[in-house]
């Protein structure tokens, strides 16, 4: 990876820092004691008024940062109503 690429990408990353814990609060939220993909978060957040547009962006990394901190899990996977493609479903962690 170039110099510039990567000083972008520290950019970015920085720039999202203080956002990543209110974020996650935001999915848990959401997600409460369901099972739901990535697709369903975006709109669950969009028809909360939490978010204006669909972003899966908003959401996918902070699942991943979720499951590798062991607070939600990949349950299953279903077909996407928006891409075709089959996607994972996410759940809570059980205590």
């Amino acid at each position: 990876m170039d110099e510039t690429t990567m000083e972008t990408r520290r950019e970015s990353h920085e720039a999202i820092v203080p956002e990543k814990s209110r974020r996650a609060a935001l999915i848990l939220e959401v997600l409460g004691d369901g099972k739901m993909t990535v697709d369903d978060i975006v709109n669950a957040l969009i028809a909360r008024g939490r978010i204006a547009t669909f972003d899966r962006n908003f959401v996918a990394p902070r699942l991943t940062e979720m499951k590798d901190a062991g607070i939600i899990e990949v349950v299953g996977k279903k077909v996407s109503d928006r891409s075709g493609k089959r996607i994972a479903v996410w759940a809570k962690v059980a205590q």
